[in-house]
C-alpha cells in the first residue's frame, strides 16, 4: 500500500478540495459569465461575442464538477448518501439548471428568430445563476449542520426540508458565491473581448469585487457572532474502521474559528480572498483583465479554503445529532479503495491538466463583433 489508512483519508480531503477549487476556477467563469450575459451583451451580435467566450470550454470545465461527484461518491459514501437523499431537491434543481447551459450553447442559434434566441438566452442565465447560488447556500447550510442522524444500522435519515435551506444565512453564502463567479466571469469576458462588451465587462468587474468583499466579510461575522460550531471532544483510532457513531461532538461558540487559533497559516485563506478580490477589482479597473482574472481565481481558493479550514476535520455536521456529524475521518471508504483512487488520481490528473492546457491554448483569442459578423456560421 502506498499510504496508511489515515494518510490516505487526509490525502483524499485535500484532492476533494482541490477539484472542488477546480470546478469553481474553471466552470466558475462559465456560470458567472452565463448569469451576466443580459448586462455584458445588449444585442445578439454581443451575446455571441460572450459565449463563444465560454461555449468551447465549458464541457471541459465540466469535468471538474463530474469528477469531483464520482470522487465523493468512492472517497466518502457515507457524505455521498446522506447528501444526496437528503438534498436530493437542491441537487435535481442544480441538475436541471445545469441542463440550459449545453442546450442553450447548442440550440440558440439554430433559428434565426429573435424570440428564439431570447428564450434560450435567459436559460443560458439559469444554468448560470441557479447553480453557482445553490452551491453557497449548500456551504451555508453545512456550516450550520443539517439535519441529519442515524440508525443502529448507520441508515441516514434526513429531517429537513428544500425549503429550510433557503435560511437567512444560507442566502447570503449563496450570495458570495454567486457575486464570487459573477467577478469571476466578468474578469474572463473583459480578458476574451474587445469593444462595448469589454467596457461592460470591466465595470462590472470593479463592483463586483468589491461587492464579494463586503459579504464575504459579513459572512464571516455572522458565523463567528452568531452560529455556534462543531468541536470534537473524543476521536478513536484515526487508523480504524470508519464508523461516525463513536466519537463525540460538541457544538460550541466560537469552535469554527479553532483552527485559525490552533494553525495559524490556515489565516493565508482568508487574507487571499480579500487580497485577491480587492485586487481583481483594481486590476480590472486598470484594463489588466489577465492579472483580473488570476486575482479573480486566487479569490475563489482563498474563499473555498476558508470554509474548509473553518469546517476541518468535519465534512457534514448533523445539527440534529452532533456524534452523527461526519469527518474526513469516519466517513471514508475502505484503504483498498483509496489506494486505488490515489494511483488513479497521480496518473490522470497531470493528463487531464495538460490537455485541458492545451485546448485553452489552442483556441485563445480576442473576439468582438466584427469577428462574430465576419464568421456567421462557424460560430454559436
Amino acid at each position: 500500500m502506498l499510504f496508511d489508512y489515515e494518510t490516505l483519508k487526509l490525502i483524499w480531503w485535500i484532492l476533494i478540495g482541490v477539484l472542488l477549487i477546480g470546478f469553481a476556477v474553471t466552470d466558475g467563469f462559465d456560470m458567472g459569465g452565463c448569469a451576466l450575459l443580459p448586462l455584458l451583451a445588449k444585442n445578439d451580435d454581443e451575446r455571441r461575442v460572450v459565449i463563444n467566450t465560454m461555449a468551447p470550454h465549458w464541457d471541459g470545465n465540466q469535468v471538474w464538477f463530474i469528477t469531483a461527484g464520482g470522487a465523493l461518491f468512492a472517497a466518502w459514501p457515507l457524505v455521498y448518501a446522506a447528501a444526496f437523499s437528503g438534498l436530493y431537491w437542491a441537487m435535481m434543481l442544480v441538475l436541471f439548471a445545469l441542463f440550459f447551459r449545453p442546450v442553450g450553447f447548442d440550440y440558440r442559434s439554430k433559428l434565426d428568430d429573435p424570440r428564439w434566441r431570447n428564450a434560450w438566452d435567459w436559460g443560458l442565465v439559469i444554468g448560470g445563476a441557479v447553480p453557482a447560488l445553490v452551491f453557497g447556500i449548500a456551504f451555508g447550510n453545512l456550516l450550520q449542520g443539517v439535519p441529519f442522524q442515524y440508525d443502529e444500522l448507520l441508515r441516514p435519515s434526513y429531517q429537513g426540508s428544500f425549503f429550510a435551506l433557503l435560511n437567512p444565512f444560507a442566502l447570503l453564502c449563496g450570495f458570495v458565491s454567486l457575486s464570487m463567479l459573477a467577478l469571476h466571469g466578468a474578469t474572463w469576458v473583459q480578458m476574451r473581448t474587445h469593444g462595448p462588451v469589454e467596457a461592460r465587462a470591466r465595470s462590472l468587474a470593479r463592483t463586483l469585487g468589491l461587492t464579494t468583499l463586503i459579504a464575504f466579510a459579513l459572512a464571516g461575522l455572522w458565523l463567528t457572532l452568531a452560529i455556534p460550531g462543531y468541536q470534537i471532544v473524543h476521536l478513536p483510532d484515526l487508523g480504524g474502521p470508519s464508523n461516525p457513531m463513536l466519537k463525540e461532538v460538541l457544538r460550541v461558540e466560537g469552535a469554527w474559528l479553532h483552527n485559525y487559533a490552533a494553525y495559524p497559516l490556515t489565516l493565508l485563506a482568508p487574507i487571499l480572498a480579500g487580497v485577491g478580490l480587492l485586487a481583481a477589482s483594481f486590476l480590472a479597473g486598470a484594463q489588466r483583465p489577465a492579472l483580473a482574472f488570476v486575482s479573480s481565481a486566487i479569490a475563489i481558493t482563498g474563499i473555498i479554503l476558508t470554509a474548509g479550514f473553518s469546517m476541518f476535520p468535519f465534512v457534514m455536521p448533523s445539527s440534529l445529532v452532533a456524534n452523527a456529524s461526519l469527518t474526513l475521518w469516519d466517513a471514508a471508504s475502505s484503504p483498498g479503495t483509496l489506494n486505488v483512487m490515489t494511483w488513479a488520481a497521480i496518473i490522470f490528473v497531470p493528463i487531464i491538466l495538460g490537455y485541458t492546457a492545451w485546448c485553452y491554448r489552442t483556441m485563445w483569442q480576442k473576439i468582438g463583433v466584427d469577428f462574430i459578423r465576419k464568421n456567421p456560421h462557424s460560430l454559436y
